[in-house]
């Protein structure tokens, strides 16, 4: 069976896409950085399970119910309800929002507690195969790892390095600075945020594995004792070894550089990058150090001439070998070099690559006009 993972983009939602990983084989992890962001999401693939004539699993993880998710959770259960028997999706819901149980209600979706644990609420969607628990008592990781019968289809030979992940993340996302487990999860959400982005980017097939095995071997260090400062001093060796390992086969790998001048000729291969109508080529969320080593190799290569990275925020950052990188900056209210320059997106912001690229094209690469659309079309052809 597909399965899709749909999380929130930070510790917990990486811890939680790591758990569940473990267990199962996820086909496509979407991470959504602000709740804001979580309607298009879901109404995109509640659009393509419509469409999908074989089962698939959607496992969604510290998103935060607001109003478009609750309203997505009730369509897929009608959705489901539809399709014949042997075609039915899953949807597997883990959150631990206390306001997610509200949001709920407001929809008609009252709680159920749970027997076994009063802190566990269940939600009834008519549909044996939607599954929504809420636990505000502990964080999405451990509910992954708690609940991991609901999704398993393997069991992991060693976990203990996975319990102390889910330890530390659940002490740190919960704030609770009693538990001796707090200090590392610290440790942990440093190394995070300090490697989600800036290496390897969203969407390219790295990006997951790399993190998951980054937090999994900090993880392992914590268990055996390790201090926040001893973690800290080997992020660097533990990144290497995690390169070493994905290029093991690579012939052209080159072990003499840093590991970021490494990844940057991986990424510089990849299909990372999307052709615009122009021939630019443009890629999304890319870290800014890391968008100039790949651009500058992508252009050696001859791939383009003209190389553009946008950012969530809506920062865009053109890169040329032509001296057109200013020309398509001033279209975007932008300026800088001939070669590297700069602007911003009209809207502000952006949530995907595609998203991205809807709002680009047609302001870097705008439709020639219509003749026929001129007052003076009808005057063409007119004889005096």
């Amino acid at each position: 069976m597909n399965v899709t993972q749909i999380t929130h983009h930070d510790l917990d939602g990486y811890g939680a896409s790591t758990v569940v990983g473990t267990f199962v084989d996820v086909s496509r992890i979407v991470h959504v950085p602000r709740y804001s962001d979580v309607g298009p999401v879901v109404e995109a693939e509640l659009k393509r399970l419509g469409k999908a004539p074989v089962p698939e699993m959607i496992v969604m993880t510290d998103l935060g119910l607001e109003p478009v998710a609750v309203t997505f959770i009730r369509n897929f259960a009608a959705m489901n309800g539809r399709r014949d028997a042997g075609t039915r999706h899953r949807l597997i819901v883990l959150d631990h929002h206390a306001s997610s149980i509200d949001q709920m209600r407001e929809q008609g979706l009252a709680p159920t507690l749970d027997a076994a644990n009063p802190n566990l609420s269940r939600f009834d969607l008519s549909d044996s195969d939607t599954t929504v628990l809420i636990d505000a008592d502990c964080c999405a990781t451990r509910m992954a790892y708690e609940h991991r019968a609901l999704y398993a289809t393997r069991e992991a030979a060693d976990v203990a390095d996975l319990e102390a992940l889910v330890a530390a993340v659940d002490a740190v996302d919960l704030w609770k600075k009693d538990r001796a487990t707090f200090i590392g999860g610290l440790s942990l959400d440093e190394v995070f945020w300090d490697n989600v982005s800036n290496l390897v980017p969203i969407g390219h097939p790295w990006h997951d594995r790399f993190v998951s095995a980054l937090l999994s071997a900090v993880a392992g260090r914590l268990r055996t004792g390790a201090t926040p400062s001893e973690i800290e001093a080997s992020v660097g060796e533990i990144r290497k070894g995690i390169v070493d390992a994905f290029l093991a086969d690579e012939a052209t790998d080159d072990r003499s550089l840093t590991t970021r001048m490494r990844i940057a000729r991986v990424l510089a291969r990849s299909d990372l990058f999307r052709p615009l109508s122009d021939g630019t080529l443009m890629s999304f969320g890319l870290d800014s150090g890391m968008f100039q080593r790949v651009s500058d190799l992508i252009m050696e290569t001859g791939k383009a001439k003209r190389v553009l990275n946008v950012q969530r925020t809506g920062s865009m950052s053109f890169r040329s070998n032509n001296e057109t990188a200013l020309d398509g900056a001033r279209r975007f209210r932008g300026g800088g070099h001939r070669d590297a320059a700069g602007g911003k997106l009209t809207s502000g912001s952006a949530f995907s690559l595609a998203d991205a690229i809807a709002q680009v094209e047609p302001v870097l690469n705008p439709p020639a006009p219509d003749p026929s659309a001129s007052p003076f079309a009808a005057l063409k052809n007119w004889k005096a």
